[in-house]
């Protein structure tokens, strides 16, 4: 096995006779070994989470010989409202990225963060859904208000809660002077706007 061999001399060789030195390296290993175990309701009147489950799943799935290679074992806690909201930050931060590239400002209020929170978050697959909560309920209405709505050459976007659903208070560019100056490209015709358009599109697998 190679990661034995790397974990037991520090020096991995290939085919050609190159060697690597791996004794300065520092190895992180990830599983979600007891994942499943760990997201079901705890069983008893005075426990609200389960506890040891992780190390027992560990413990089952790998040998003792490679578990005593290992320095340290290191449970993951649950994400917390408050690492939920820096997830949250982050993601809206990347479309507001995206959007500026369209010359269009983009702000979401506290209320539309914590509905994503809420939407995108899972027990067991933690803050992936959200990801696809942002693909569905932001970016494909933006999408239509790109190209043919009211942001179709530029403005400004506010992302709200109305009827617990996500809406949209589109302001459209009235005036050049609300825009950047375009660089010397955005004087030509661009032929890959319309493919950098499909790419804001492009849904999250």
């Amino acid at each position: 096995n190679i990661l034995l061999q790397v974990m037991d001399y520090g020096k991995l060789t290939d085919n050609n006779g190159k060697t690597v030195d791996f004794r300065n390296v520092i190895l992180i290993m990830t599983t979600n070994a007891g994942a499943a175990d760990m997201s079901r309701p705890a069983i008893g009147f005075t426990r609200d989470t389960r506890e040891g489950e992780d190390t027992e799943a560990i413990k089952r799935l790998f040998t003792p010989e490679f578990r005593n290679r290992l320095d340290a074992t290191i449970a993951f806690k649950g994400l917390t409202p408050e690492i939920l909201a820096h997830v949250v930050d982050k993601f809206c931060q990347e479309l507001a990225a995206q959007l500026a590239d369209k010359r269009v400002h983009l702000e979401i209020d506290p209320a539309a963060k914590a509905w994503l929170g809420e939407k995108g978050y899972d027990p067991l697959y933690g803050a992936r859904p959200l990801a696809r909560v942002i693909q569905e309920h932001i970016k494909r209405p933006l999408a239509d208000e790109l190209l043919f709505g009211q942001l179709s050459k530029g403005g400004k976007v506010v992302v709200t809660i109305k009827d617990g659903q996500p809406a949209f208070e589109c302001t459209p560019a009235s005036t050049p002077a609300l825009l950047p100056p375009p660089d010397d490209e955005d004087l030509l015709e661009d032929p890959d706007d319309e493919a950098d358009d499909q790419e804001f599109l492009e849904p999250v697998a």
